[in-house]
């Protein structure tokens, strides 16, 4: 691409105009249809994890291509996002969001009627791809529609969808395979998109209203390569490492990824002074809590890849309990996550800042501790009930970090910058769940042996569950010290603070 030469004007084909009056109703049902593909991401993924030892047995898929059903996903997402964010501040975030959840609920289908591992694991791949162009416009849109002093309240909601998500991912996972509808064992978990993606496509293009970066800008195709292959040489080494055997490839691969990161810097800083359009808006990193926030979000997405996977794996594979008892047993979790979320925003965080969100990793960190414990002290005849205590304090650790993080975050963030912040939000936390997934393989693969007979499965499972729980306490360790980095007192979102610039407007065709 021949490089611009200086940041032009806003064209003409987009006017500028304010956010949705304060009175005007669109606004909360554009949430609501974005708030759906948000929920729909989430319970994608918690679908997933519950349906994995179904899809093991009926697909015949190994546990290489396991990681990958889950592993491919989080890839493919990762490396998208921030060009998906970028897309949407280009080409306008409602367009992005459209032809996201359009190719989303595709690829949910292609899932749902995958005739072997190998498609189920490309089908997974693009959905995830495809997540990547509708999730960053998901917070773009709530940033650009919503004043300031609305969205503590907005991102309390967003909190507790986060929760709901949670809950019913399990619940709906476990039924669906449960019931083996049509004889369809697992796939219904994928099929169960198509409908909800058509409903929320056709109320998208109605309800939801244009907007995009208030200046011109172009992708950034250089910066998109970089990010990609950077990503790709870190995670894909990492995930496949122990099937392989850890070959030298894979470490020089993993170093060189570093390398790619260090020059896509270079590169995007020569990029943004040249014509002020680069992929990652490394003026971002200047606003404190966003570079702070940006830390603890990688964190934190290693501590949840690593325990999602293990826990499902511990319930069902080394207990040998059903996808239904598994989905049960988490909805103590689900709801404390749910109901933390909502608190910690509208209620704790204005009040004690930082503090909070500090709290939340300590608890979450004295849960796992507790689930340690019970599961050493009960073993293979642990029951869900003795479970309940320890999920419990992790969900409430859970929702304290989830909902204020992502408004600690975007609070200083200028609206010209939303949907590349937010991509970079969503990428650095799906790295991160990349990561925790690759590193299932050192942490819980790696402590078992090969070629076990089936009455030893159960307690070797059991045993590289509670040792993956100790890895897991020491991340949120991590995220506690981490957390210091954050400003004591993160923006609050009061009447009468909007200093945001107008979005842009594309002009709706006639109807």
């Amino acid at each position: 691409m021949a490089p611009s030469t200086a940041p032009t004007a806003v064209p003409a084909v987009a006017s500028v105009s304010a956010r949705p009056a304060a009175g005007d109703r669109r606004r909360w049902y554009a949430l609501a249809i974005v708030m759906t593909a948000a929920f729909m991401d989430l319970v994608d993924v918690t679908i997933v994890n519950i349906a994995i030892p179904s899809i093991q047995r009926d697909a015949g898929a190994s546990f290489s291509q396991i990681q990958w059903i889950t592993a491919g996903y989080a890839l493919a997402f990762a490396a998208g996002l921030i060009t998906g964010g970028r897309l949407g501040d280009i080409h306008g975030r409602k367009r992005l969001f459209l032809v996201g959840i359009a190719g989303f609920t595709f690829a949910s289908a292609l899932c749902g009627f995958a005739v072997n591992p190998e498609m189920l694991v490309a089908s997974r791949i693009l959905q995830g791809a495809m997540a990547a162009l509708m999730v960053p416009q998901v917070l773009s849109i709530v940033h650009a529609t919503f004043p300031a002093h609305e969205r503590g309240k907005v991102f309390g909601l967003f909190g507790a969808i986060v929760g709901l998500g949670a809950v019913s991912g399990p619940l709906l996972g476990a039924l669906l395979t449960e019931w083996n509808l049509f004889g369809l064992e697992w796939r219904p978990i994928f099929l169960i998109n198509l409908p909800v993606g058509v409903v929320a496509f056709l109320l998208g293009r109605r309800f939801i209203t244009e907007s995009r970066a208030p200046r011109a800008l172009k992708l950034d195709l250089v910066g998109v390569a970089l990010v990609t292959l950077g990503l790709l040489m870190l995670l894909y080494p990492l995930t496949r490492g122990r099937e392989l055997g850890w070959p030298l490839w894979g470490h020089a691969s993993m170093a060189g990824a570093l390398v790619v990161f260090a020059a896509l810097v270079a590169y995007e800083r020569r990029k943004g002074a040249r014509d002020g359009s680069p992929l990652v808006e490394l003026s971002l990193f200047r606003v404190k809590s966003f570079a702070a926030g940006i830390a603890v979000q990688t964190v934190f997405g290693i501590a949840l890849g690593v325990f999602f996977l293990v826990w499902t794996l511990y319930m069902q594979t080394g207990l040998g309990w059903s996808p239904l008892r598994a989905g049960l047993t988490g909805v103590p979790f689900s709801i404390a996550v749910s109901t933390a979320a909502g608190l910690s925003v509208q209620k704790l965080v204005p009040r004690f800042g930082r503090g909070v969100l500090q709290a939340g990793a300590l608890v979450m960190g004295l849960g796992v501790l507790l689930y340690l414990a019970e599961s050493q002290r009960y073993g293979l005849g642990i029951a869900p009930w003795q479970m309940a205590l320890p999920l419990v304090v992790m969900g409430v650790g859970m929702g304290l970090i989830v909902a204020p993080l992502t408004d600690a975050v975007l609070s200083e963030v200028p609206r010209e910058h939303a949907g590349s912040a937010s991509g970079l939000i969503n990428t650095v936390q799906q790295m991160g769940n990349a990561l925790g997934l690759g590193l299932v393989s050192v942490v819980f693969f790696g402590v078992i042996d090969d070629g076990l007979t089936p009455a030893q499965v159960g307690p070797a499972f059991v045993n590289a569950f509670q040792h993956a729980l100790g890895w897991v306490a020491a991340v949120l360790g991590v995220i506690f010290l981490l957390m210091f980095a954050l400003p004591r007192r993160p923006a609050q979102h009061v009447e009468g603070a909007e200093t945001d610039l107008p979005a842009t407007k594309e002009p709706e065709p006639a109807r």
